[in-house]
């Protein structure tokens, strides 16, 4: 094992080595918070450890170079845990609840200690962010999918776990747009990227059947509590107002995100 983390380590260092970046954009990961709990250990290596292995590739790069590379770190609202305040920002202390979460904090963490010690290294704390490319295990894309499946007559209901959950939905355009920005800012940081609008599971699947003109929405929802995730935080919703003052703005409203993740379901068949 250890040595398996060695030849890793060292095809991530001379991939870095090789291409020489600028600038580095980590979006690797698991990124299902459920499947973490099926496999805790690789979650913590890939989400965890793997941003560690880019940050000291990056550091080393820089040294020899002699110039600059910047590296923005996908974080996540997970690293918040459950948190009380609400909404969130960067100063919300960290607690995770989840195996995913906690990766993604121990890598949110190392991507500070590397800023201490000179690195442009900035965090983006990435609130939910959606688009029709989302696979359909994620809650969003099953929505869409299943309502889109109920308008086409293909079955009679969808089917999902806590609908009462908090959440803040985003443009995966916009969030990516918001990282682009943090790496030309002009010092780096720890950045909350969200559009600081909440809505419940049920919302979006209200919002979504109305989309294909079904209001009696409740009559298609069954609710299994064998779908409800264990520790699943009750209110995530996030303060960018940092990122705002840099000149970011969501461009993509609540209903305009269901709305168009529900006419790519229906133009895809």
């Amino acid at each position: 094992m250890h040595v398996a983390d060695l030849s890793t380590e060292e095809a991530v260092r001379d991939a870095v080595e090789a291409s020489e970046p600028h600038h580095i954009y980590n979006l690797a990961g698991s990124t299902s918070v459920a499947a973490s709990w099926q496999q805790p250990v690789l979650t913590a290596d890939i989400v965890g450890v793997g941003p560690v292995r880019l940050l000291r590739a990056a550091w080393e790069l820089q040294e020899r170079l002699g110039r600059e590379v910047r590296f923005v770190q996908a974080s996540s609202a997970e690293v918040f845990g459950d948190p009380s305040q609400v909404p969130q920002d960067e100063n919300t202390p960290h607690a995770p609840v989840t195996p995913y979460g906690a990766a993604k904090d121990m890598a949110h963490q190392m991507v500070a200690v590397y800023r201490r010690r000179g690195l442009f290294a900035t965090n983006a704390i990435l609130y939910n962010h959606e688009s029709p490319r989302r696979p359909p295990t994620f809650v969003a894309r099953k929505i869409t999918r299943g309502v889109a499946a109920v308008a086409r007559g293909e079955r009679t209901h969808l089917t999902l776990g806590n609908v009462d959950v908090r959440r803040d939905w985003g443009f995966a355009q916009d969030h990516v747009g918001a990282m682009v920005l943090l790496m030309q800012a002009a010092a780096p940081g720890d950045f909350v990227v969200a559009t600081g609008d909440a809505h419940t599971v049920r919302d979006f699947v209200k919002e979504a059947f109305a989309v294909v003109g079904i209001d009696d929405y409740e009559r298609h929802l069954r609710i299994d509590p064998a779908l409800y995730r264990p520790a699943d935080p009750s209110a995530l919703v996030g303060n960018a107002g940092r990122l705002l003052a840099l000149g970011w703005t969501p461009s993509v409203t609540f209903s305009e995100l269901v709305a168009l993740m529900v006419a790519a379901e229906l133009e895809s068949v």
